[in-house]
């Protein structure tokens, strides 16, 4: 018998997004941590961009578990 997407997401989504969005949390630290380590103006730029585009990421993670936007509804 064939599963609905719908039910794959619910059954397996909530546990399998966790991991995704702990490690992104780590990656933005790591990036944040790093920008006082180097001198290069541009360097830390990049870093910093890095770390947000990062966080949006995770944001849209966030919104996906939540169905807190209306394409994830």
């Amino acid at each position: 018998m064939r599963r609905s997407r719908s039910f794959e997401r619910r059954g397996r989504g909530r546990c399998a997004l966790a991991d995704p969005r702990a490690r992104l949390e780590e990656k933005i630290n790591h990036l944040r941590e790093d920008i006082d380590k180097v001198d290069e103006p541009q360097l830390k730029a990049m870093f910093e961009t890095s770390a947000e585009v990062l966080e949006g990421l995770r944001t849209a993670f966030a919104h996906y578990e939540n169905r807190g936007e209306s394409a994830w509804r």
